[in-house]
C-alpha cells in the first residue's frame, strides 16, 4: 500500500495575506515549516509533497520533501478543495492519499502516525482529525447531546465530535468513486484542544503566537 502526504500552498490568502509564511513563536519560523519538521517524524509515509504554483515558495520546502507545481488556477478563490485534490490525483499516482495544511502547526508526529496506521489496517477508507466536545450542545434550536428536562453532569455527557482540517487520509479508489476525502468507514483520529488550532484569520494568528510562546516556555505542555 502506497501512503503518500501532500500540502497544498498558496500564497494569496485572502483573510490572512502571506499567512502560509507568516513568522510564528519566539523563533519566528515561518508557519510552513512546523508542519514540516512534523511530517518529517511522521511514519508510514512513501512520499511527501508540497503542491503549490508559486516558485517562490521552493526556498521554504526543505530537501526531502517534493516540490510538485500546480496551475495558478487553483489559487483561485472560486476553487474548491475537492478541484485540488483532483489535480493532485491525476498527478501523482498512490493508493492512499493524505492532505495535510500548514494553518494547523501544532499537530504532533505521532497522532498523524496513528491515523496512518490505522488505514494500513484495511478496516477503513478515510480517516480524519476530530476534537471531542463534552460540553452541553446545541444545534438549530435543539439541544445534541441531552435532555433539557434531565439534565446530567458534563462528566456524563456524549461527546461530540467536530470535523477539524488538519488532517484527511483516503483510498484513491474512493474519491475516484465518490469524490469524498471522508467515506463510508471512516477513522476518526481525535486530536488535543492545542492540536486543533487552525489558523484561518487575524485572530486565530494572534492565538498561535500565544500557544507557540507557550510550548517554547513549557515543551511538556506539548505532549
Amino acid at each position: 500500500m502506497k501512503i503518500v502526504s501532500f500540502t497544498p500552498i498558496k500564497l494569496n490568502n485572502q483573510r490572512l495575506p502571506g499567512k502560509n509564511i507568516a513568522p510564528l513563536g519566539p523563533e519566528k519560523k515561518p508557519l510552513c515549516s512546523y508542519l514540516f519538521n512534523t511530517l518529517r517524524n511522521v511514519d508510514g509515509l512513501d512520499g511527501r509533497y508540497v503542491f503549490c504554483s508559486d516558485d517562490a515558495f521552493r526556498p521554504y520546502v526543505p530537501e526531502w520533501m517534493t516540490f510538485l507545481k500546480r496551475d495558478k488556477s487553483l489559487d483561485l478563490p472560486t476553487v474548491r478543495g475537492l478541484q485540488i485534490i483532483e489535480a493532485f490525483l491525476n498527478m501523482v499516482e498512490a493508493d492512499v492519499y493524505m492532505i495535510c495544511h500548514v494553518t494547523a502547526p501544532f499537530i504532533r508526529a505521532e497522532t498523524i502516525s496513528k491515523a496512518i496506521a490505522a488505514m494500513r489496517t484495511g478496516k477503513y477508507d478515510s480517516a480524519f482529525t476530530a476534537e471531542f466536545v463534552q460540553d452541553y450542545m446545541w444545534y438549530d434550536g435543539k439541544p445534541v447531546n441531552y435532555d433539557p428536562s434531565d439534565i446530567v453532569t458534563t462528566q456524563n455527557l456524549k461527546p461530540v465530535c467536530i470535523e477539524k482540517g488538519e488532517v484527511f487520509i483516503f483510498t484513491r479508489e474512493l474519491f475516484k468513486t465518490h469524490r469524498r476525502r471522508i467515506g463510508f468507514k471512516p477513522y476518526i483520529q481525535e486530536v488535543s484542544e492545542f492540536e486543533a488550532v487552525d489558523i484561518d484569520t487575524p485572530e486565530d494568528y494572534e492565538f498561535a503566537q500565544s500557544v507557540a510562546s507557550h510550548f517554547a516556555q513549557q515543551p511538556e505542555a506539548r505532549k
